[in-house]
């Protein structure tokens, strides 16, 4: 899944202007970008997102310029780079192929832009169909050699506890770009002085989780040790069908928890869908280390979801 909120900011941002759409369409090896990638290239040579991280951005702006200028929709395969020769290519040893289309009703249609972020805002998933032949994108299915770009739900971090450990991978979350929202009932945790620029909310957990309506796209970590709070959260996050569900703690106190969730009427399976102890065994020691693990194993399971 490939995150082109920026790229969809600025497309409308510049609604009206001349433009051009680079998207990575095929990946083989080691890419350094995923598939559905966005480089979006504005007439005046300003540009937003990325299709390879830098080794091929050059020349794709270069036909970009071209298509802007009239050239129409073009493709092009990138693999290995040549240094000795000056070729274009990818030092990862991995292989890309790309396609270029005007920003217009006859390439990729303005309007899409409104209407993928309106999906996204809404927890939508959108498919934009693109003629490979022609270069013409719209929504909903097409027949012949098309390429499918899934626009799927932003990816949501619901951290239940204003604890030590929150604060770390509340920052963690903001650099991978995950929105986050930290839930906690007492009011001398949860203050905007512990957690700058991250949104707060109040509630008692089961009423906070369930009105933030988790989805595939979504996790949801409990920190705090106490079961009268993280207990109703991994109800309400198991009830909903969260991405990721996990829960701090040892074996032993995990334990306990399966069966107190046993005894409030979850199954077997729901409770196996906790990742409990949460996050991936790095050995960690202190609060950075333990939620590093638990941001990777959030990323895993978001990515498997996906």
């Amino acid at each position: 899944m490939a995150d082109n909120d920026s790229v969809i900011a600025a497309a409308r941002a510049w609604a009206g202007q001349p433009m051009a759409l680079a998207t990575v369409i095929s990946t083989w090896g080691s890419a350094p970008r995923p598939r559905g990638s966005h480089l979006l290239v504005h007439g005046e040579g300003r540009f937003e997102g990325s299709v390879s991280g830098g080794c091929v951005e050059a020349d794709i702006m270069a036909i970009a310029a071209e298509v802007i200028g009239g050239a129409g929709f073009q493709r092009r395969r990138y693999g290995v780079a040549d240094a000795a020769a000056w070729k274009v290519g990818l030092p990862c040893g991995g292989e890309i192929e790309v396609m270029v289309q005007p920003v217009a009703e006859d390439g990729f249609d303005p309007a899409l832009f409104g209407m993928i972020a309106a999906a996204r805002a809404e927890g939508r998933t959108l498919d934009v169909s693109t003629d490979l032949s022609t270069g013409r994108s719209g929504v909903g299915p097409a027949a012949g050699d098309v390429f499918v770009n899934r626009y799927e739900p932003p990816r949501r971090l619901l951290i239940v506890g204003a604890v030590q450990i929150a604060q770390v991978l509340a920052g963690l979350a903001r650099e991978l770009g995950i929105a986050t929202v930290v839930i906690d009932p007492r009011g001398r945790f949860l203050t905007p002085e512990r957690f700058p620029g991250v949104a707060l909310d109040d509630r008692w957990p089961d009423e906070a989780v369930a009105a933030h309506r988790p989805d595939g796209a979504t996790a949801v970590v409990t920190l705090s040790h106490d079961p009268k709070i993280d207990d109703p959260a991994l109800i309400a996050a198991l009830q909903a069908g969260a991405g990721y569900v996990a829960a701090l703690g040892s074996r032993k106190s995990h334990a306990a928890r399966r069966e107190r969730l046993a005894a409030a009427g979850l199954t077997t399976g729901q409770i196996d869908g906790i990742d409990g102890p949460a996050g991936i065994d790095i050995g960690a020691i202190g609060p950075a280390e333990i939620a590093l693990s638990i941001a990777a194993g959030m990323v895993r399971s978001l990515h498997d979801q996906g």
